[in-house]
């Protein structure tokens, strides 16, 4: 069993803004925000969005008493895209480990990963070993099933395109964020979508065929503390690919919030309070799980 570091103690801090930087990742741009101070994490954004759209959010994780660190993921955002062979799980987990080589993170980070990027959250704790401590995902991909009408468990490679299509439009109605939230999601995906289409298209099936139950069996055999944060009202994410991430990691700590699939642009200090609980409860009871209702 891997041997994780002490915890850092969390404080609640003031954290006024993000700041955004440049680096280069194996001789390519990369871009990424930073906020807070602490001990270091790391988010990974969803699906056709970048950082920007989850500014009040890694604000309020970043007042917890952490420094965040959020990379525009390959292809978004100002990063640049992968090479054609490294455009999977696998190559978007080493583009992250050399990301942190960058920007000069030697040491363990805790990994936050939302919709597509806890796909990439859970395949970069695989791969990276003891450079993560600690897992957190967020309404994540990788769970593999899909219940059609709430019936019988099915591969969600059946799920058909246009039942994502009309449960992603779902969600983005029932999100309600402010005016610069909703200007920073329409900016994030009209521009992800008029500057890389090839690349939202890529992303779009890794994100709908991502099986990682196996990596995620392996994890907890290993006994890295991974926590669930679910928002119980999602339609993108099926409840069956949740229990089946849950199931795969053998009883992880589940945090259920009110929300949706976007819950955390939609209510950023629901889920400063949400990765609060996170932290403090891996200071009292690291490595215990549990099931707490926010």
């Amino acid at each position: 069993m891997l041997q994780h570091p002490t915890s850092h103690p969390y404080v609640v801090s003031q954290a006024r803004n993000t700041s955004w930087k440049n680096t280069l990742v194996e001789g390519r741009a990369a871009s990424y925000a930073v906020a807070g101070a602490g001990a270091p994490v790391v988010f990974l954004h969803g699906y056709a969005l970048t950082p920007r759209a989850y500014d009040r959010a890694l604000l309020r994780m970043a007042a917890q008493g952490v420094r965040v660190f959020a990379p525009s993921l390959p292809g978004f955002g100002g990063t640049a895209e992968l090479p054609p062979q490294e455009r999977n799980l696998a190559g978007y987990a080493r583009w992250l480990g050399e990301f942190l080589d960058s920007i000069g993170i030697a040491g363990p980070v805790t990994l936050v990963g939302h919709s597509f990027g806890g796909g990439v959250a859970i395949q970069s704790a695989h791969d990276l070993g003891p450079r993560v401590a600690r897992l957190v995902l967020v309404n994540s991909v990788g769970g593999a099933a899909w219940s059609p009408g709430g019936g019988d468990v099915r591969p969600i490679g059946e799920r058909p395109l246009w039942d994502w299509g009309a449960a992603a439009t779902g969600d983005a109605l029932a999100i309600r964020p402010s005016v610069a939230g909703l200007l920073a999601i329409t900016a994030d995906a009209v521009g992800n979508v008029l500057r890389n289409p090839l690349a939202m298209w890529r992303l779009s099936h890794l994100a709908r065929n991502a099986d990682l139950r196996g990596e995620l069996d392996e994890l907890a055999e290993r006994g890295l503390p991974v926590t669930l944060l679910w928002g119980g009202d999602d339609t993108f994410i099926p409840r069956a690919s949740f229990e089946s991430l849950r199931i795969a990691l053998r009883n992880p700590t589940v945090v259920t919030v009110a929300g949706n699939h976007g819950w955390l642009i939609d209510d950023p200090h629901g889920f400063g309070t949400a990765m609060g609980t996170v932290f403090g409860a891996e200071q009292t009871q690291p490595h215990t799980p549990a099931a707490v209702t926010l």
